[in-house]
């Protein structure tokens, strides 16, 4: 029988931004209604209140019961108030930009937004925020082989990247000079579950019709996370006493190769959901990678974001971390690997209208 812990977060608020997002809705599942297969089960002894941008779809929220404070991080006057009489309270910060309109709001956002929140945090007497940062401070694995741990050197890749690093620093400066707010820091690679967003529907179509570009030999190492296992590692850095001032990776168990996903997937949708999968006859040199390197650097030089190119840029490169550290200190154990996640972010997608 598979364990479960309470989720026992001694505070009575919870404070979470990104609540309305792919892997925040999964927090504030865990929080107000548990996610047993993760291995959290809610205790409902706390209050949980979500930040949300104005004009998002809060009606699954209300639903579970939360308090709604609308607002904008870049805006001190909506970031005071969401933190308003929150003494003792934990924050759970996952709201951020990945794909933005312009290469400014990076910093805006990802940066300025959570300095802002983390001062006013702070100032309001909360007791721990825990901030979810990313694999793109620390860039690309010299080579397959490589694990990125706690320790590993900053090295951004693009803007985002860049707006991750100066945001971790500016957190571990206050940690540094002796911050009344205890801070943890997690980092997550790329993420797959239910609740998924179009462009990760894309991708099964892509795979399903064969045109998911397989850069190099595809032996190119990806640490990826379920969004029920990620979940399960926030809630332990909000709750570990030994969590204080650190930094932690979260992902799956370990690293897939690029080959190994795009067969997974297609597995998943031909044996488990009777799918026509077409063979995949994809596969571009390496230079094509490095092509788009060069070309999505020199357009975020300019300001400029495209998504498509900056995601090609990321194929044929080793994103792999060691979650040793997690394991030992917090506890962390991720339970779903990437066969049964996917069939689970499939099964979602055909339930909720997204046909591919």
């Amino acid at each position: 029988m598979q364990e479960i812990t309470p989720i026992t977060l001694n505070a009575p608020l919870v404070l979470l931004t990104g609540a309305a997002g792919w892997l925040g809705g999964r927090v504030a599942a865990a929080l107000t209604t548990g996610l047993p297969d993760a291995g959290l089960l809610a205790n409902g002894s706390f209050r949980v209140r979500a930040l949300v941008p104005t004009g998002e779809d809060i009606s699954e929220l209300r639903k579970q019961g939360m308090e709604i404070a609308t607002g904008d991080l870049r805006e001190m006057q909506s970031v005071r108030a969401f933190v308003a009489g929150a003494e003792g309270a934990v924050l759970i910060h996952m709201a951020g930009i990945i794909h933005p309109k312009n290469v400014a709001q990076f910093e805006a956002i990802n940066t300025q937004g959570t300095i802002n929140l983390v001062t006013a945090a702070q100032k309001a007497g909360v007791r721990r925020a825990v901030v979810m940062s990313s694999n793109s401070p620390v860039g690309f694995n010299p080579h397959s082989d490589h694990r990125f741990t706690e320790e590993s050197p900053y090295d951004p890749y693009a803007g985002y990247g860049r707006s991750k690093m100066l945001m971790e620093r500016a957190l571990r400066a206050e940690v540094a000079a002796g911050s009344t707010m205890e801070i943890v820091i997690v980092r997550a690679p790329w993420f797959y579950g239910p609740n998924q967003p179009p462009r990760q529907t894309l991708f099964f179509k892509m795979v399903k019709e064969g045109k998911f570009p397989i850069i190099g030999s595809g032996r190119n190492r990806r640490s990826m996370g379920y969004t029920d296992n990620l979940a399960q590692g926030i809630l332990l850095a909000a709750v570990h006493e030994r969590a204080a001032g650190d930094i932690f990776w979260l992902a799956d168990e370990t690293p897939y190769t690029m080959n190994e996903i795009i067969e997974v997937v297609g597995m998943v949708l031909h044996e488990d959901f009777g799918m026509t999968v077409k063979p995949n006859p994809f596969r571009l040199p390496d230079i094509v990678g490095g092509a788009a390197t060069i070309l999505d650097a020199a357009l975020q030089y300019a300001g400029i974001y495209h998504q498509k190119i900056h995601v090609l840029s990321e194929m044929n490169k080793t994103i792999a971390c060691d979650i040793t550290k997690a394991r030992k200190v917090l506890g962390y154990a991720p339970k779903i690997a990437l066969r049964e996640g996917m069939q689970r972010s499939v099964d979602w997608c055909l339930k909720n209208g997204q046909s591919f």
